[in-house]
């Protein structure tokens, strides 16, 4: 159960939701997002987590939007690890072994590294990973 992770990477998707207020997933994210507030679970997130965050704001030209990314990727309550070689060569590995896209294979070398004990996102695929528990947030509550 994601609730007891101590360390959680957080993909993409439950960052998006979360600040854009997404109905469908406000009581998983808020939730999560809660008790890192609280203190009570270190988030983890990358330069690529920031990135994919921000390509639609850009796209709008929402640039308040992507300071609020910006702000809360990069917060006190957020690890932001900056990539590095011992990285890439993770995510290649992970890549080759798992069919992951590039951007996938680097979250979860991000996570191995840090050590995260959950990683949480929506992409059913990165449930292929047996290195590290991965939850969708369908299965938070």
């Amino acid at each position: 159960m994601i609730e007891m992770a101590k360390r959680v990477f957080l993909d993409t998707a439950p960052l998006i939701y979360f600040v854009q207020g997404d109905a469908r997933y406000w009581g998983a994210v808020s939730s999560v997002f809660g008790r890192i507030d609280a203190g009570l679970m270190v988030a983890v997130t990358s330069p690529v987590t920031l990135a994919e965050c921000l390509v639609l704001p850009y796209r709008k030209n929402h640039h308040d939007l992507v300071q609020e990314f910006v702000d809360r990727v990069v917060s006190s309550n957020m690890l932001f690890v900056p990539l590095n070689q011992e990285m890439a060569c993770k995510a290649a590995e992970m890549r080759a072994r798992y069919n992951l896209s590039l951007s996938d294979a680097f979250q979860a070398a991000v996570a191995l590294a840090t050590g995260c004990d959950a990683f949480l996102t929506n992409d059913a695929d990165l449930k292929r990973i047996v290195e590290l528990p991965v939850f969708l947030l369908d299965e938070v509550r």
